[in-house]
């Protein structure tokens, strides 16, 4: 009776982890919240000693050789093999390769351990544990406790930590990070960019009450045809609320004080949408970001949002952008500081990128490969730059794979959730150059309907590829039946020749849709001056774009925008040539110590004119 009665206990003191998916908590910044930003401890464990026996099962809960447990020495002959102490410290958010040499090319394990102290919960309050990302896979501890496992490197994701849980000093928190790369992940095993580990992002806990918005949609609505919209001044402005879980009370206040706005949503379950008509709304657009202090209130917790109101579509062969024609000045941008060699994680590193893209008059942004950080999609916003944000679905996966599918529409899911309510966000991306065949097509197709599912006010894409021929190159992938806008990837002049072919290069669509050219670019080595027909000159990379330029200017009348390859020069582990690479891709328009290479100019100007309407 006795050992029944201890194992119903311990039972009863079991954490059953979690997978993170469709509980995200959106809009954390206006919650009451806790940072756990700054120095963590880490254990590197390439063997992954502390997670598997030597036996290479999964060490139990209560091991004391989990480094999940803290360890302890009751007598001076115990014996311990692992620790977390100074100086072996990270600090968060950030990522391991750029802040000790020895984590340069590290991919495998890391162990983050940090304590912290908890107030008082109020009754009925609730915690959640948040964090911004994590590259690539997190399992999380909390006080000996597991809490869940969520994998996907650049979306946020968060867990409950269970009553009883949380003491008030010395919460002893660890985090294992994995940033090895898979055949079945997304990304996969082959990509061109660094991969960074570690906690990328910010952490934080999230104190609710006991039921909360979780999410949340207002926007203008997109079924409105919005030149009669503007004509009568009769806007209309639709949205839902999801709970976290239901309630047969209460309602839900929406105000917008600019706009006069008071109106109060009784609750009945978990979910609830609501239209209202408003007058004198101004829309947000590059020219004039306005933005719309938007507050939801429920069960005494408020909600502060930054909103604007706009419409993307599409009319035939044309981008609108509030019922006028719209052409995308973009520029790619890797989260990356190139001058300190890291992951960009805060808004002065994102303010860095986005004002080089405004001094390069740039209206646009392509955030490559995969989602950037929150702080730089709300800044996106203020600054009144377009965004094309994309999910890391990139050259050859396992397209035939189920779980693979799963894991790509889990981070679609999780992008489109977190900025669900940013007005800079024009396009959500499916993926990037993906080899042409039945079961990549089906893919992808699946990927755009889950899109289209999640979110119908944006516009759905994906960068293709194109092969060049010596007169007419022909787009007629036929994933571009499926996305809104055609976007393709061309280099004619840098992996194809050299750029005086652009000048008998002729383009042609098998779609009616607007052509977008998402990539396009040629790399410099920035101060390296040599004959423009020299490889790695800044010569040469001006070159290739005043010859593109030229034969931008001679595209088919639905071309409706550029993004060239890219802003600044990042990391790669594919580039080594040992003058001109030594471990960067060099197609930046500005190099690895913040200078601008000679092309920066030659596009400036080329989209100094087409603001103008002086050409196309």
């Amino acid at each position: 009776m006795i050992r029944r009665l201890f194992f119903f206990l311990a039972m009863m003191l079991t954490v059953t982890p979690v997978l993170a998916s469709g509980n995200l908590i959106v809009d954390t910044d206006s919650r009451d919240s806790i940072s756990l930003d700054g120095t963590w401890h880490y254990i590197v464990d390439p063997y992954e000693t502390g997670f598997y026996t030597y036996r290479h099962t999964e060490r139990s809960e209560g091991d004391p050789w989990a480094y999940w447990n803290r360890p302890v020495q009751k007598h001076k002959s115990d014996r311990h093999e692992f620790g977390y102490q100074s100086p072996y410290t990270l600090q968060v958010p950030g990522d391991w390769n750029s802040q000790d040499d020895k984590f340069t090319y590290y991919e495998g394990t890391v162990w983050y351990q940090r304590d912290f102290d908890m107030r008082r919960l109020k009754k009925n309050e609730r915690v959640f544990l948040y964090f911004g990302a994590v590259n690539y896979e997190a399992h999380v501890y909390l006080n000996g406790k597991k809490l869940g496992v969520h994998r996907g490197g650049f979306t946020p994701f968060n867990f409950e930590v269970p009553a009883g849980l949380l003491k008030e000093k010395d919460n002893f928190l660890v985090v294992k990070v994995d940033n090895k790369r898979h055949p079945d992940a997304i990304p996969t095993v082959n990509t061109d960019w660094w991969n960074y580990g570690g906690i990328t992002r910010d952490v934080k806990l999230v104190i609710t009450p006991g039921n909360f918005i979780q999410q949340y949609a207002v926007e203008l609505d997109p079924s409105q045809d919005i030149l009669k919209a503007k004509k009568q001044n009769h806007y209309l402005i639709s949205g839902s609320v999801s709970l976290n879980k239901p309630a047969v009370s209460g309602d839900v206040t929406l105000t917008i004080p600019e706009l006069g706005v008071q109106q109060h949503y009784p609750v009945s379950g978990n979910r609830l949408e609501f239209e209202l008509a408003l007058k004198d709304v101004k829309l947000w657009s590059p020219d004039h970001p306005k933005l719309y202090r938007v507050n939801l209130a429920y069960n005494g917790e408020t909600l502060a949002d930054d909103i604007g109101f706009r419409k993307i579509e599409v009319s035939g062969k044309k981008i609108l952008l509030n019922g006028e024609k719209l052409f995308l000045r973009g520029i790619a941008i890797h989260e990356e500081v190139p001058q300190e060699m890291r992951r960009a994680h805060n808004e002065a590193d994102d303010r860095q990128l986005l004002d080089w893209a405004k001094d390069l008059n740039a209206n646009m942004v392509r955030l490559a490969h995969y989602p950037h950080n929150e702080q730089m999609t709300r800044l996106a916003d203020k600054m009144g730059l377009l965004v094309w944000s994309e999910i890391p679905v990139y050259w050859t996966i396992d397209f035939g794979s189920d779980a693979v599918l799963d894991k790509a529409k889990t981070q679609l899911r999780e992008m489109i959730t977190r900025d669900r309510n940013r007005a800079s966000i024009i396009i959500w991306s499916v993926g990037n150059e993906t080899p042409v065949s039945p079961v990549r097509t089906t893919f992808m197709k699946s990927l755009i309907d889950t899109a289209k599912s999640l979110d119908d006010s944006r516009l759905i894409s994906a960068a293709l590829e194109v092969h060049y021929n010596p007169e007419t190159n022909r787009i007629e992938d036929p994933l571009g039946a499926y996305t809104d806008i055609v976007s393709v990837n061309e280099y004619l002049g840098w992996y194809g020749g050299t750029p005086d072919m652009c000048r008998t290069a002729n383009w042609e669509v098998a779609y009616d849709k607007p052509l977008f050219i998402s990539e396009t670019g040629a790399g410099a080595k920035g101060g390296f001056h040599a004959a423009q027909e020299t490889r790695w000159s800044e010569e040469y990379q001006a070159w290739y774009y005043r010859e593109q330029i030229k034969m931008l200017k001679r595209m088919p009348d639905n071309y409706s925008g550029v993004a060239p390859w890219i802003l600044a020069d990042f990391r790669s582990p594919r580039r080594n040539h040992p003058v001109y690479q030594q471990g960067w891709n060099r197609k930046g328009l500005i190099d690895d110590h913040g200078n601008k290479k000679e092309a920066f100019g030659i596009l400036k100007q080329y989209y100094r004119e087409m603001e103008k309407g002086q050409d196309h």
